[in-house]
């Protein structure tokens, strides 16, 4: 297949579809190994969890796939200098989780027995960060392959370990038991490690003396990387707001706090959830476009931009529209089938005709980053979460119950698929 694009984005479908799957039956088996309160002590730590990631990898695999597909800096040195960044952040945030952990987990989580559950989620950081380098290098070469198979062989061996090794922790102790399913992490990303790296040249890379970082190559890492973390940062600050604005506001205008609570749990643990299970599908687009369009804008090909530009929406658009229909039109039994339930319904009828647009949001994203518009995109970003929680605001004072964050989701995704479509319409044509 000589189109890399779409021999690329074929790939991770399919890897990701297969990953899903995979991930799916691993979450099956992990509830049923520690239980309820295993569930919930485990989810408890998985927000304080997905942030230290997010300062952690620092977007650096969008970063350096961008880096390596302009081909302007040698790949090794683009290598060794991310993995020192990494190795700097990663002491740091461990230093800083060994002097709050206990903070967090009494004072902010309100069960000292995270302290430790903390700790182990911060030493699995490292790992996690070596393995998303490589991957970054591997999208930059437009080589979809290694991560795809190590994305599969993480997850086989994560079933395997939950199946057969986590029932021995959980017998010791329930707190032991999920510190094992940390641990588990730690494992697999070795595991991810080893297979990408038999996929790395071996008589270039194996010479470790010429692995040395470079301080220009790590500036422009940087540049590309803290903006893309700045807009995640304010996205999750966003999320963190958005339901005390919207109980409190509700609770102002009448509606009780049990049926704020209970609508929003619909609103996030059903509707949206099964919106998003397709997502997978445009993230793979997102990650194909970025090499191909940073190569081609580098060589100022800007035919080969516009074209790959259009092939990318009309991929998105026609998965999105899919995906979208088919939840609308069997939105109560996938609600059975996934849930149980038919709550959430409501949003869902709501909603999935303009997840149309939701599709568009990666792939329009990777092309301002890889058109040099990383800025651009957070910023973006940054005025979408304000529009959508003023727009929240807004319709609760209006008494729309949680229907207001249905709208607001909606007033959203409009503004920034609009924004960013405009933004590189307006700079592809001044090239």
């Amino acid at each position: 297949m000589k189109n890399k694009f779409i021999k690329s984005t074929l790939i991770l479908i399919i890897s990701g579809l297969a990953t899903k799957v995979l991930g799916m039956i691993t979450r099956i088996l992990y509830t049923q190994a520690i239980g309820d309160e295993g569930v919930s002590i485990y989810s408890l730590v998985m927000p304080t969890y997905s942030l230290l990631l997010t300062f952690a990898i620092l977007s650096m695999p969008f970063a350096i796939s961008k880096c390596v597909a302009e081909r302007k800096r040698r790949a090794r040195g683009i290598l060794s200098s991310a993995l020192a960044i990494m190795l700097l952040v990663n002491i740091l945030v461990i230093g800083a989780m060994l002097f709050s952990s206990k903070f967090i987990a009494g004072s902010l989580l309100k069960d000292v027995r995270l302290t430790y559950l903390l700790i182990i989620c911060s030493l699995t950081l490292p790992f996690i960060s070596i393995s998303s380098v490589i991957k970054g290098y591997f999208f930059g070469k437009q080589n979809m392959l290694p991560n795809a198979i190590s994305n599969i062989i993480e997850q086989i061996i994560r079933i395997i370990l939950i199946l057969y090794i986590l029932p021995i922790f959980v017998n010791k102790g329930l707190i032991t038991g999920i510190k094992f399913l940390i641990v588990i992490n730690i494992i697999t990303e070795i595991t991810s490690i080893v297979v990408l790296s038999l996929f790395l040249p071996k008589k270039k890379w194996l010479d470790l003396t010429k692995l040395k970082p470079n301080l220009d190559t790590s500036k422009e890492l940087m540049t590309i990387s803290i903006p893309s973390v700045f807009g995640r940062l304010v996205g999750n600050i966003g999320y963190f707001f958005e339901p005390i604005l919207l109980t409190n506001i509700l609770l102002a205008g009448g509606f009780s706090r049990s049926e704020i609570t209970m609508q929003y749990g619909f609103y996030n643990a059903y509707s949206v959830s099964l919106l998003l299970m397709p997502s997978f599908f445009i993230n793979a687009i997102a990650q194909s476009l970025l090499p191909e369009i940073t190569q081609f804008y580098s060589q100022k090909n800007m035919t080969m931009v516009k074209r790959r530009l259009r092939q990318g929406i009309i991929f998105a658009l026609v998965i999105g529209f899919g995906c979208s229909m088919g939840i609308w039109f069997f939105r109560q039994e996938l609600l059975q089938l996934l849930y149980h339930t038919s709550n959430g319904e409501d949003y869902i009828r709501v909603l999935a005709p303009f997840f149309v647009l939701f599709y568009l949001e990666a792939p329009l994203s990777s092309v301002l980053v890889a058109i040099d518009k990383v800025k651009l995109s957070t910023e973006i970003s940054i005025w979408g979460v304000l529009v959508k929680l003023a727009a929240m605001c807004i319709l609760a004072f209006k008494r729309y119950g949680v229907m207001a964050l249905c709208y607001a989701e909606i007033i959203n995704i409009i503004f920034i698929v609009v924004l960013d479509f405009i933004m590189i319409k307006k700079y592809l044509n001044e090239c």
